[in-house]
């Protein structure tokens, strides 16, 4: 397995295609825009060494026999659900944000390899084998892999065989015995600048004569015809000052746009290719681990959230008791994205090819809430900290080293604390609740609509319905009304 430093040796080794600013990134370990990101991925791989959290990072292959990270695993059972869910709220413990550059790839592999399963069976295809083989090799090498799921999408009224510009959507230009070649983007991809490989799920349901954009595959992140824009939230000029203005030195989020000129791919590496009919399968079966899991991811910040607000509230001279019944609202709003990510785990199902599913419903029913309570955490937190933390309105780390600036600035901004101490954990909850440290809590993994469509979906109503009748003792159960024409 790979040490932290063989980590960001072989994101060194690329072919540069990551630019920030109109500025080709020759190094993204080291560039102010990446460089935060990688080294919270570059956590994982610690972890996964380290004897105290390697069980919980690391597991042994179903497929070699060998001890793997868990990002590169399939996802066999409930059990191993859990351990999803445990690993990303402690990495968010340790980061203090979003590690996209391996959780989403997982996620694209255990959603294809059911996928690819039953087209397999259905199709006479050979997808299955091809994704086997890819993903034995990539386990040993212990990759850091991205997923990309979301196109462009163009005119949202429009499909994407109706687009004007085809390249709306990811699509297939040409077909041959060797392999595909696509053009198109997936935008607002998480963790794309510290990946290795990029996974490509078709983003939505295709129908028949939209065979072409229903494509799945795996290549590298620097491939020709690769180009990848690093698009942080506004925040991060900020985010690239020096000093605390850099709050976390171990993690930072980053969203990337990725364009695809004429991309060959390689038939070895191809898992989907005009198989529209399972386009929908491939992503429910995305949708319901990620929902689950993500309640895990949502937590483990919100833990940071309480720490950091009771510890400016320390700075500021204030008892955390004072703020007790906002501080246990935020740890009620953790618990409860965690756990019901975990009761999803374990009403799941195991399907055909051996991976698990969790249960439909309850996943997306932790969707809404991951959409919902991890802000009220925020508000909470800003509450907590005071305006110091909430506005902004706060000197540089230069202003504060300036040797007669920085003498008037530690006058004022002392409270219980000094002020570097006062600033530094304002500074964070800014970070995490305004900042580029937010992880996509409304939209990761698809809108809260799209939850509540599927929750809507799969709600039994003439069972509930019959139920009640049955206890109000009605015989002469009214039927839905019929929609009118």
């Amino acid at each position: 397995m790979r040490t932290p430093e063989e980590y960001k040796e072989s994101l060194r080794r690329m072919r540069p295609n990551v630019f920030k600013f109109g500025e080709l990134i020759k190094d993204v370990t080291i560039h102010p825009a990446t460089r935060n990101t990688v080294e919270g991925h570059a956590q994982i791989y610690r972890a996964s060494l380290d004897k105290e959290t390697a069980e919980i990072f690391t597991k042994i292959s179903s497929l070699s026999g060998e001890r793997i990270s868990r990002y590169l695993s399939l996802i066999e059972s409930a059990d191993d659900m859990l351990a999803n869910s445990r690993m990303k709220r402690l990495v968010f413990n340790m980061t203090g944000t979003c590690t996209g550059g391996r959780c989403v790839g997982w996620n694209s592999i255990n959603a294809m390899w059911a996928t690819t399963y039953d087209m397999d069976a259905a199709l006479k295809t050979d997808y299955h084998g091809r994704l086997r083989d890819w993903l034995v090799k990539k386990q040993k090498e212990d990759i850091s892999l991205c997923g990309a799921l979301t196109d462009p999408k163009g005119d949202r009224s429009l499909s994407a065989c109706d687009q004007p510009d085809p390249d709306s959507n990811l699509h297939v230009v040409k077909n041959t015995e060797n392999g595909i070649t696509v053009r198109g983007a997936k935008v607002m991809i998480a963790g794309a600048v510290a990946a290795n490989e990029l996974f490509v799920l078709p983003g939505t349901r295709y129908t028949e004569k939209e065979n072409d954009f229903a494509v799945s595959f795996v290549i590298p992140r620097d491939a020709d015809g690769i180009t990848v824009i690093e698009a942080r939230r506004p925040s991060d000029t900020r985010e690239m000052e020096e000093g605390f203005d850099i709050p976390v030195k171990i993690g930072g989020i980053t969203q990337g746009y990725i364009f695809f000129e004429d991309v060959f791919v390689p038939k070895e590496r191809v898992f989907m290719c005009g198989e529209s009919e399972y386009t929908i399968k491939g992503v429910l079966n995305f949708i319901s681990p990620y929902r689950a899991a993500i309640g895990g991811c949502v937590a483990g910040q919100g833990d940071v959230m309480i720490g950091a607000a009771a510890l400016v509230a320390r700075a500021n001279g204030l008892s955390e008791k004072n703020f007790a019944d906002k501080l246990v609202q935020m740890a009620v709003n953790n618990e409860t994205t965690f756990a019901v990510g975990i009761g999803a785990a374990y009403l799941g199902r195991k399907h055909p090819s051996g991976v698990w599913f969790p249960d439909t419903l309850t996943a997306n029913v932790n969707k809404v809430h991951v959409a919902t309570l991890p802000y009220e955490t925020k508000r909470l937190a800003q509450e907590v900290a005071g305006g110091i933390a909430e506005t902004g309105c706060m000197p540089s780390y230069k202003d504060l080293r300036d040797p007669k600036l920085g003498a008037l600035i530690s006058k004022y901004l002392k409270a219980r604390s000094g002020a570097e101490t006062r600033m530094r954990a304002a500074r964070l909850v800014e970070w995490l609740t305004v900042g580029a440290g937010i992880p996509g809590c409304m939209h990761g993994g698809g809108s809260p609509d799209g939850a509540r469509l599927l929750i809507r979906g799969g709600m039994d109503f003439e069972r509930l319905v019959a139920m009640a009748a049955r206890l109000a003792e009605i015989e002469d159960v009214p039927e839905e009304p019929k929609k009118k024409k």
